[in-house]
């Protein structure tokens, strides 16, 4: 089955050009999910619930990758998930992205493994520089009594990356469940230390 996928940043955006290109490619209109939030954005429900009903044979169209994410972290991440349903996808506006195809698959998989490696480079880099914070008695700003790993987590996360995507770069290391509580944490500090500094503006 086609199932479609529509996105637009603002909601005084015209989506009708991508429900057109999407019908054309033979979506059904009512296998269209539809929502209007920011790429960046990594609440997204409609792809959510797109993703939740995938099943093997299907295959996931949109008109163009930023439709889909905003970075290549975040496209992998999406992507895995679908491809964990049995499904493929396809790009109307990037037509080497089409995992239906031999060719398709391919590309895929060697942009997938150029990602790999810029995120090992990145893990290196992170260990390296933690590793060079502790030399001179300070792990970037960061109190001293986290672990190595969660600061790691948390460097990967500002450089974009999911908890599943962590999880990958980490060679399964962590799981998901432990990346996801040490992010909840961290996002537990950075609000108290913002009501914190609001509260000395008052």
């Amino acid at each position: 089955m086609k199932i479609g996928y529509a996105r637009t940043s603002l909601t005084k955006q015209d989506i009708d050009r991508q429900f057109d290109e999407l019908q054309a490619e033979g979506v059904d209109l009512r296998n269209i999910y539809c929502e209007k939030v920011h790429g960046n954005q990594r609440n997204r429900p409609e792809l959510n619930r797109m993703i939740e009903i995938l099943r093997d044979g299907d295959v996931v169209i949109f008109t163009e990758l930023t439709r889909l994410g905003r970075s290549t972290s975040d496209l992998l991440e999406i992507a895995d998930k679908i491809k964990q349903r049995g499904a493929n996808f396809k790009s109307l506006g990037e037509r080497w992205l089409d995992t239906t195809t031999p060719s398709g698959q391919l590309v895929f998989t060697f942009f997938a493994g150029i990602a790999q490696f810029e995120r090992e480079l990145t893990i290196e880099r992170t260990k390296s520089g933690l590793r060079a914070a502790r030399a001179r008695g300070r792990v970037g700003g960061r109190p001293s009594k986290q672990n190595e790993k969660a600061d790691i987590v948390k460097m990967l996360c500002d450089r974009g990356m999911g908890p599943t995507a962590i999880y990958h770069a980490l060679d399964r290391s962590i799981s998901i469940s432990t990346i996801s509580r040490i992010l909840r944490k961290l996002r537990e500090e950075e609000s108290h230390e913002e009501w914190a500094l609001n509260s000395q503006g008052d």
